[in-house]
């Protein structure tokens, strides 16, 4: 199961963040997108004065390998008009590679599982909906136990459109 992480708090092209959530599930069509959670809206993390974040988690169902997985998402985001510069800066479009299956990985150009996927509540709530038994490959910790010990005061809803 290859997890992937989607984020927008700014408008771009494709005007509001949600309609670039809509674009990049569209650009992950071909990677063999196969399952999608809800939209959750979230407060930044670390707390900053930014816009609110945008987010999903989807599955997909590929026989690509991780580093593959990553080139693509990184593609795509350039397409999706992604300019990197600071840490935590907001941003048109994030994509995450959460986890590839079991994998556990730590080169230079990437790192699984998520290196904070196990921190986050706009990661963890969504991928519960798509993955309610999924396991953290190096923890062992369920999606539940890992919500269950998140640090309290990460602000997350459902977006109700």
């Amino acid at each position: 199961m290859i997890l992937i992480g989607l984020g927008a708090n700014l408008p771009g092209r494709f005007g509001s963040p949600r309609a670039a959530l809509d674009a990049a599930r569209e650009g992950l069509g071909p990677l063999g997108l196969s399952a999608v959670s809800s939209v959750w809206v979230s407060a930044p993390v670390p707390v900053s004065g930014q816009p609110w974040y945008f987010n999903q988690v989807v599955r997909l169902d590929t026989d690509l390998g991780s580093h593959a997985v990553l080139d693509a998402l990184l593609a795509l985001e350039t397409r999706l008009g992604r300019l990197r510069s600071v840490p935590n800066a907001p941003r048109v479009m994030d994509l995450d590679l959460l986890c590839h299956g079991s994998c556990v990985c730590d080169d230079p150009d990437l790192t699984l599982p998520h290196p904070r996927m196990h921190l986050r509540a706009f990661v963890l709530f969504p991928l519960k909906e798509i993955a309610p038994c999924w396991v953290h490959p190096v923890s062992g910790r369920s999606v539940s136990d890992l919500i269950a010990a998140l640090e309290p005061g990460q602000e997350i809803r459902r977006d109700p459109s």
